[in-house]
């Protein structure tokens, strides 16, 4: 199908009516990698912030191409003004990148016992587990979030409005995950195991566990020695006590996620395993009920002179380069060339794009033209939300 052809039209995404809406307090960002999800997390950020709204945007994407586009050397986990920014309609710009190593020592010093938060920092297991740990990145991001919207409105943390730019890849969604899979680690048997001695009162408990967990100790011991043993317990007695609170800021940030407030928002290219992507992308929130505001298409081809076709294109280029002609015809015969293939990869972009529409009726959609150079700063990100806005 052409892009003139009759087919269903897919409903606009009016990105200006979500930015400006008031109740519109997190937008999340998600997509794979390389279809621009950070610069349109970026440019939305912009927008929303010279429209008049007071934005942070969160990147929990470790590239540094959010700081870049944004003027600034660096990011980290505070959140930093951006400037160079239009505030005549009152709006203000903070862009801040996830460390995950410290939101976890943040949640410790905030929530440990008094007297144990040095202990547990010093903790070499607790050291390691706070840098690598699987799921680690998934559980701080939504402890981040959700401090980020606690705080907002502050004099200190000045945003009405979190602009979240996910990882790029499928993983980008496992923050969803997090409070049900803490809960299966704070409560799975191996953790069980380790506890018991300390919530039953060290040897006693261990008397009434029996001999199955001595020789799971004993056993433990062997295999990783006795001190780490002594760390790994010393953590999770820790975590035992410290993260039933974590938990219950987990399932409250998830619950954010799933109201009114919040729209994500799916970045897709017009190339197939990105559309590909995308569709997971649609389908996993609209199982998990999270409210979907629409797609984006980025870097879609066009081109101005869509009268000449690309078969009409290839002939005359052809009888041009029959004839033999003067030099000026095989330049000529070059650039319908170049037009014929630009306007067959803007057709087929076109058609992917609506192939999609036609398998998710009713999901809106924005076409964000190719700019055809790199955005690397903040006058690229207003093209970008400019096109956002017209898509």
């Amino acid at each position: 199908m052409s892009p003139g052809a009759a087919g269903p039209v897919a409903p606009a995404l009016d990105v200006d009516a979500l930015l400006l809406d008031p109740a519109t307090q997190i937008v999340v960002c998600c997509g794979s990698g390389g279809v621009g999800k950070t610069t349109t997390a970026a440019a939305i950020g912009l927008r929303a912030a010279e429209s008049g709204r007071r934005v942070v945007v969160l990147t929990i994407d470790p590239a540094r191409r959010l700081a870049q586009s944004l003027g600034l050397t660096e990011l980290d986990n505070t959140p930093r003004p951006v400037g160079g920014i239009d505030t005549r309609a009152g709006g203000s710009l903070h862009a801040m990148m996830l460390d995950m190593k410290r939101t976890f020592d943040e949640v410790v010093l905030a929530h440990a016992e008094p007297g144990k938060a040095e202990q547990i920092l010093a903790n070499p297991f607790y050291q390691a587990v706070s840098s690598s740990f699987a799921g680690t990145q998934e559980y701080m991001a939504m402890e981040k979030l959700g401090q980020l919207k606690a705080s907002a409105g502050s004099a200190e943390a000045p945003w009405d409005l979190i602009v979240v730019d996910t990882p790029p890849s499928r993983s980008a969604l496992d923050f969803l995950d997090a409070p049900n899979r803490l809960g299966s680690f704070l409560d799975g048997r191996f953790i069980r195991l380790l506890t018991a001695p300390a919530k039953a009162g060290g040897r006693a408990g261990l008397k009434v566990f029996g001999v199955g967990v001595q020789l799971v100790t004993s056993t433990m011991t062997k295999i990783l020695g006795g001190q780490l043993l002594t760390d790994v317990q010393t953590f999770v007695n820790a975590l035992d006590t410290m993260f039933g609170g974590f938990r219950e800021r987990a399932d409250e940030t998830y619950r954010l996620l799933s109201e009114r407030g919040t729209a994500f928002l799916v970045v897709a290219a017009p190339e197939r395993d990105a559309l590909r992507e995308a569709s997971y992308f649609v389908d996993r929130l609209e199982a998990d009920g999270m409210p979907l505001a629409g797609l984006v298409v980025n870097r879609l081809g066009r081109v101005a002179a869509t009268g000449l076709s690309p078969k009409r294109a290839l002939a005359v280029a052809e009888t041009l380069e029959d004839g033999g002609g003067p030099r000026s015809a095989t330049n000529a015969a070059g650039l319908l060339r170049l037009h014929a293939s630009l306007v067959s990869t803007a057709e087929r972009q076109r058609e992917l794009a609506d192939r999609f529409s036609r398998s998710h009726p009713g999901i809106a959609v924005a076409h964000v033209p190719a700019l055809g150079r790199d955005v690397h700063d903040l006058d690229g990100l207003r093209e970008v939300g400019a096109a956002l806005a017209q898509a």
